[in-house]
């Protein structure tokens, strides 16, 4: 399991879930950075977490993949409390515009560890 933000996450055998947030970012840190890495610390707390991976380039475009055990697990981190208030936030302040997929991961490739 990796909760590191600025790696490759370690994930188990499929099957499992991956959450895709792509996001534009406005100008406004507003506590953005420091609740981006409270988000992932939390993330890591919860029961199914697997792993997250994020970018963000220069023009604020950012994409975080977080994964599950379950499709259950995610429900329970969309209603985490803590969580709520970052998604509240990040709708008024932090996100010009967003998108949230959710997909079952089937099959992994990529350089044998």
């Amino acid at each position: 399991m990796s909760t590191h933000a600025n790696t490759i996450a370690q994930t188990p055998q499929p099957p499992y879930y991956a959450v895709i947030f792509t996001s534009l970012r406005t100008e406004a840190d507003k506590g953005y950075s420091h609740m981006a890495e409270r988000m992932v610390a939390l993330a890591g707390e919860q029961p199914g977490f697997l792993g997250v991976e994020s970018a963000r380039d220069a023009n604020g475009l950012g994409i975080t993949v977080s994964y599950w055990s379950s499709e259950e697990a995610i429900v329970a981190w969309k209603a985490q409390t803590e969580h709520r208030v970052a998604q509240e936030t990040g709708q008024r302040v932090w996100y010009s515009d967003y998108q949230l997929r959710v997909a079952r991961v089937e099959r992994t490739y990529g350089k044998a560890r």
